[in-house]
Order: C-alpha cells, then sequence, then structure tokens
C-alpha cells in the first residue's frame, strides 16, 4: 500500500489480510506500506497516524520509507493516497518496477496529470487500473446484468458532493456518481453542462449516440448513493443501500482479477474520459456555459 490516510486502508487490509471476515477476498495480502500525506489537507494529515499503527499492529505489514521500496517488496501495489494531486509523483516513483498498480480514487484531478499516468503504464508495461467502489456496488452490478426491459437508453445517478479545496469540485466525490454512470453507459460523452447552488449541483451528459447520463451531487439532505437505469422497456432504481456486501468488496474483487491476470476491468481510455468528465463538468460550474470533452 501506498498511502495511509484513507478509511480505504483499513477496509482493504480487513478484507485481504482477515480470514475471518464474512466477504473476505483471496488472492493477496498487505505485506508492506508507505505512509504519505499531504499536510495542506487535513483528512490526509490527520488520519495517517490511526491507520499506520493499525497496519502495523493488526496486521504486521512493514512501514517503508518510500513508494519505491514498497514497489520492491511486493507483486504488486494499491496505491490509495487520498489527494489525487500526488498519484502522478507516486506513479512515477514505482513505475520502473513494473508491478501491477491499483490507483484509488480519484485517478488524478486534472486531464494532464492523468494522461502522463496513462502513459507510464505504456512505457513500462505495466497493468494499472482506477475506479470507484461504486462501480461496482451490488445494485449497480445486478442491475445492469438484468437486460430484460432491453438496451440502456439513458441513467441518473446521485450522491453526497462535499467540495474539498484540493481536490477541486465534482473529483471528491463526483468521482463516485460518475463512475456509476460510466459504467452504466459506456464511453462516448460529448459535452456536459453543469447547473449548481449552494446546496446541490447537476451534470447532464450528452453522448454521441443521443443519450443523456445525469449525476446530482447532494450537500443538503440525501447523503445515499442510488440512480435509475432507463432501458426500452422500463426504469429500474439502483438502491446501492439494498446490498449488504460492502462496495470495496467487489472492487477488491475485481483489483485481485487484475494483478493476477493483467487484464484491467476499467480500459485506460475510458478513465481518462471519466477524469475529462470531471473536468468539463467543474469548467461547467464555474462559467454555466456547455464544455466539449
Amino acid at each position: 500500500m501506498i498511502g495511509l490516510d484513507t478509511s480505504h486502508v483499513s477496509a482493504f487490509a480487513k478484507l485481504l489480510n482477515d480470514h475471518t471476515q464474512e466477504y473476505h477476498v483471496p488472492g493477496g495480502r498487505i505485506v508492506a506500506a508507505y505512509p504519505g500525506g499531504s499536510p495542506d489537507f487535513e483528512l490526509s494529515w490527520s488520519r495517517l497516524t490511526g491507520f499506520r499503527q493499525e497496519l502495523a499492529d493488526n496486521y504486521g505489514v512493514s512501514i517503508m520509507d518510500s513508494p519505491a521500496e514498497v514497489a520492491e517488496r511486493c507483486d504488486a501495489v494499491l496505491l490509495l493516497s487520498v489527494d489525487g494531486r500526488l498519484h502522478l509523483q507516486q506513479l512515477q516513483a514505482i513505475a520502473a518496477s513494473r508491478k501491477p498498480v491499483f490507483v484509488d480514487k480519484p485517478f488524478a484531478v486534472n486531464s494532464e496529470d492523468a494522461r502522463a499516468m496513462a502513459a507510464l503504464s505504456r512505457e513500462y508495461g505495466f497493468p494499472m487500473m482506477s475506479c470507484s467502489a461504486l462501480r461496482y456496488a451490488g445494485a449497480l452490478t445486478a442491475a445492469l446484468q438484468d437486460a430484460e426491459q432491453g438496451a440502456v437508453i439513458g441513467a441518473d445517478y446521485y450522491g453526497p458532493l462535499e467540495i474539498q479545496p484540493t481536490q477541486p469540485g465534482f473529483y471528491w466525490y463526483g468521482i463516485h456518481t460518475a463512475e456509476m454512470l460510466f459504467r452504466t453507459m459506456g464511453a462516448g460523452c460529448q459535452s456536459v453542462r453543469t447547473t449548481t447552488n449552494a446546496d446541490h449541483d447537476q451534470v447532464v451528459g450528452i453522448w454521441a449516440d443521443g443519450r443523456v447520463g445525469t449525476i446530482r451531487g447532494n450537500r443538503r439532505g440525501n447523503k445515499t448513493f442510488g440512480g435509475l437505469v432507463h432501458r426500452e422497456k422500463g426504469t429500474q432504481f439502483v438502491n446501492t443501500a439494498a446490498v449488504a456486501k460492502p462496495y470495496y468488496a467487489g472492487l477488491l474483487e475485481q483489483v485481485m482479477q487484475m494483478f493476477a491476470t493483467g487484464v484491467p476491468d476499467v480500459a485506460a481510455s475510458e478513465t481518462l474520459e471519466i477524469i475529462r468528465f470531471l473536468e468539463a463538468a467543474n469548467e461547467s460550474r464555474e462559467t454555466g456555459l456547455t464544455v466539449q470533452l
């Protein structure tokens, strides 16, 4: 693990290292970690000590002095730093090891960094995957597998949207609903327009084939995730709270499969489009104009 400043540290360690967990994910265990951290981001520095101690005390994880040392000690890397601004720099530090890498959300907080990270994966030839755990929420998976009502013609998702200055606009929590939207709709969004006020944001995306997909961010009221999948013959409600299995377990299963096979479930091209989608949504949020991807 690289970056011990997120609750995902604890969630992933329990699912991988503790065989007694109900949703234990087999195939690997956490053995080494680098704390990292961002001194200008309270949600980073304030959590480092606790998660570092949990890994060392509960799971016997060795704490390393650099990302490169972690890569040397491991077969694969979970790059979990909560601050997306650090991901390019940390990936640069381990790229030469050519180890498979999962980069936690947000992959990057601008398209330039995202493209540079994808280029590192291609240059050094290591598999890489990045996404939100909400992409693999059980209720969403079930809805997409049930195609009795025909092809997907649109989708609307909602979730909380806290604003963190170091992770501009939609990057911090908008990534969750955006991942749900892109898993449903696929790539191909051409333009976005954002409507915003103090309590809510809504992004309307237009796909190349004319389909419309939206994400709604709430800073007041509803703090849950969910949505609607519109099909040719009906609409499905995606209630993420209706399935007991943690989002992280579904995500970690896909990550471990990527580590074993070298084939990511989410293509780099789609991840780059999602980052650009969020970037364009932020631009529209500031200007009120429709922004082309």
